[in-house]
């Protein structure tokens, strides 16, 4: 027989921690792949290759088309959140009279009571039952304060008078943001992007495999190098030829243009396999231990 331990151990009323592991319950972490990490030609937004590249000041690339959608559709986004902001006001305001107008109802039916009393009000000889469910002599005058309060009465095991809470709307930011970066962004502080193509090649490189250089040194752009836009032009270089040149020249390498230090945008870098590198790649999922939920016939993923 063997030897009872903690990870053998089978007749306890629950899982211990090797069990749940193996399970995969709790947090299950795996690093990420070349695959699930973005290079540094691809659009933040579609992730694929770039078409007619546009930055933020941030140094966040988009499509232009993907961009400009994304702004679109915040400016659409925006205009309802202001329409069922102002709804909302218009609501309240009527309602803030309603309670005004029966506030002085209320008034004035208290001070009839008080100096002509309570006099019966019977529907017929009959003494049938008249709106309000009271039958015959002991019906009186409803005031409209009951008749509010029977019409606004809370039945909480009636499904349709089952009570809700008001929901408010706050007032919206009427300023787009960038969907990268979450900063202010407006569609006139974006500028084009122009990366220098690779043409030492004989061969002709097809659109999902075109490779790019720095216009200065030759080197082959890649994400472990720090890239620099001109916001003033576009070019791009890497962020040692911007230091050694651009910063102290004022002036672009490739089309004599001038430009400030304020000009230099640093671009956000795809990933690498490097730890070092400062990437997250680390990707977490926690799953909990529940009844039905079917997530023991789940597996944690091998690690890699």
């Amino acid at each position: 027989m063997p030897q009872r331990h903690s990870k053998n151990n089978n007749d306890l009323a629950f899982f211990t921690y090797d069990e749940k592991k193996k399970l995969g319950y709790g947090t299950q972490k795996e690093r990420l792949g070349k695959d699930s990490i973005k290079p540094f030609d691809a659009c933040s937004l579609c992730l694929k290759p770039f078409i007619d590249p546009m930055s933020c000041q941030k140094g966040h690339v988009f499509c232009k088309e993907c961009i400009l959608e994304c702004l679109l559709a915040q400016k659409k986004d925006i205009q309802r959140k202001l329409a069922a902001h102002e709804l909302q006001k218009k609501q309240e305001k009527e309602e803030e009279e309603e309670k005004l107008i029966l506030q002085k109802a209320r008034e004035l039916d208290a001070f009839d009571q008080q100096n002509h009393g309570a006099v019966p009000q019977y529907s017929d000889r009959n003494h049938s039952q008249d709106k309000n469910c009271f039958h015959g002599a002991n019906s009186v005058k409803v005031t409209s304060y009951e008749e509010e309060a029977l019409r606004t009465m809370k039945a909480f095991w009636l499904p349709s008078a089952t009570p809700d809470a008001p929901v408010k709307v706050d007032i919206p930011s009427t300023s787009t943001v960038c969907p990268e970066g979450k900063e202010k962004l407006k569609l006139k502080s974006l500028f084009p992007v122009y990366f220098t193509e690779d043409t030492s090649e004989k061969k002709s490189s097809s659109y999902l495999d075109k490779t790019y250089i720095c216009p200065s040194c030759k080197v082959t752009l890649t994400n472990s190098l720090s890239l620099v836009a001109l916001s003033s032009c576009g070019h791009v270089f890497c962020k040692k030829c911007a230091d050694k040149f651009m910063a102290v020249d004022k002036v672009c390498l490739v089309c004599s243009k001038g430009c400030k230090e304020r000009n230099l945008v640093n671009l956000e870098k795809g990933g690498t396999g490097f730890a070092g590198h400062g990437d997250h790649l680390m990707a977490t999922d926690f799953k909990h231990l529940g009844s039905g939920s079917g997530l023991g016939l789940v597996r944690p993923a091998t690690k890699t």
